[in-house]
C-alpha cells in the first residue's frame, strides 16, 4: 500500500489525511501575474498557458511583447482585468541590444536584411550624440509591421499581405536612452519609455541618424510601471502545484503598488460602489479608493469637479 495510511474502512483517516494547499476547483484569485515571458513565446501564448494554470478564462495583458522579446509581461486575472488598459499606459523599462550597419525589414532581428554597410567607423561620441536627440519628448513613427491598426486592420498583416504601409508620427516621451556597453557593431542600451514606445523604432532611428542602419537583436522588458523582473515568475515555476495562485499579486495589493490611495469612509464606499461620485481627490491620475476595511472598491479620477469611478470593483461590504 502506497499513499497515506488507509483506515480499516478504506477512508484516510482525519489526522493523516492531506489537504492541498490550493483549491484547484476555484480559480485563482483576482489578481496580477507577472511573468518572465520566454523568448518564442507570444504574449497570446502565454495567456492562454495561464488560463489553465489559474484555472480561468478571464485573463488577459498590459502591453505585448514580441515573440523575440523577453521578460515582464504583466497578466490580469479575474477582476484585475479590468486594470489593465491603466496600467498599459505607464512607463516601461527595457534592456535591448541594437547592431549599427544592417537595416532589416521588421526594423529587428526576425526581419530579412535589406542593407548592410561599414559602422567600423561610427564613434563611440557620435552613438552618445545620437542617443541623446532621441531622448526625451518624440514624434516617433512605428515599424511598418508593428499592431498599429491601420483602417481597422493591423499593420504587420497589411504588410505580409505586400502592401506598402505608412504610418503615422506619434507623441512618446523616451525618459532614458542610455548605453551600456559597445561589442563592435553591437551596443548593449537602457531604455525606458512611455506607452506606444517602440524600441525598434528607436534602433532604426538610431542607425538612421548615424548614416549606417540598425536594427534590434535583443530585448528584454524589466519593468512596466512599479512591477519588475524581482516578482516575475518563470512559465515553468508557475506550472508547480500551487505557484501559480500564490504568486498572483492580489487585487489591493496591485491596486496600492499602481497607483495612489484614497481612503473612504463607510458612507463614501457605499456610495462609491453603486457608481457615485465623491468629493474631488485634488489630484490629477487615477486614484485607488479603499473602504475602511482595506478592500480596493474603485478607481477614481477627478473630472468636471467630483472624483468619478473609473473602474468600479466590488460593492461595499460585498
Amino acid at each position: 500500500m502506497t499513499g497515506d495510511r488507509q483506515g480499516i474502512d478504506g477512508d484516510t483517516p482525519t489526522a493523516c489525511r492531506r489537504r492541498p494547499l490550493v483549491d484547484h476547483s476555484q480559480p485563482a484569485p483576482d489578481g496580477l501575474l507577472v511573468v518572465d515571458k520566454p523568448a518564442g513565446w507570444t504574449s497570446h501564448d502565454v495567456v492562454g498557458r495561464v488560463r489553465r494554470l489559474a484555472r480561468t478564462r478571464k485573463v488577459g495583458h498590459a502591453g505585448t511583447l514580441d515573440p523575440m522579446a523577453t521578460g515582464v509581461l504583466l497578466l490580469g486575472i479575474g477582476k484585475a482585468t479590468r486594470l489593465l488598459g491603466h496600467l498599459a499606459l505607464t512607463d516601461k523599462a527595457y534592456e535591448a541590444t541594437l547592431r549599427l550597419g544592417q537595416t532589416t525589414v521588421t526594423d529587428d532581428a526576425e526581419g530579412e536584411v535589406v542593407e548592410t554597410r561599414d559602422a567600423s567607423l561610427v564613434s563611440d561620441a557620435a552613438i552618445r550624440q545620437a542617443v541623446a536627440a532621441l531622448t526625451g519628448p518624440l514624434d516617433q513613427v512605428p515599424s511598418s509591421v508593428s499592431a498599429v491598426k491601420v483602417d481597422g486592420v493591423r499593420s504587420y498583416a497589411r504588410v505580409r499581405a505586400g502592401e506598402e504601409v505608412a504610418l503615422a508620427a506619434r507623441p512618446v516621451v523616451v525618459s532614458r536612452f542610455e548605453v551600456l556597453d559597445r561589442r563592435g557593431d553591437d551596443v548593449d542600451v537602457v531604455v525606458v519609455c512611455s506607452s506606444g514606445t517602440y524600441v525598434r523604432a528607436l534602433a532604426r532611428d538610431l542607425g538612421a541618424a548615424l548614416g549606417v542602419g540598425a536594427h534590434l537583436t535583443a530585448l528584454r522588458r524589466t519593468r512596466v510601471g512599479p512591477f519588475g523582473l524581482d516578482v516575475a515568475r518563470a512559465l515553468e515555476d508557475l506550472a508547480e502545484p500551487g505557484r501559480c495562485d500564490a504568486a498572483v499579486v492580489r487585487l489591493d495589493d496591485a491596486v496600492a503598488a499602481a497607483f495612489p490611495v484614497r481612503r473612504l469612509d463607510a458612507d463614501e464606499a457605499v456610495a462609491l460602489s453603486f457608481g457615485r461620485r465623491l468629493a474631488p481627490t485634488g489630484a490629477e491620475g487615477l486614484h485607488g479608493a479603499f473602504a475602511p476595511d482595506g478592500r480596493c472598491i474603485a478607481l477614481v479620477e477627478d473630472r468636471a469637479g467630483a472624483a468619478r469611478p473609473a473602474v468600479v470593483f466590488a460593492p461595499a461590504g460585498g
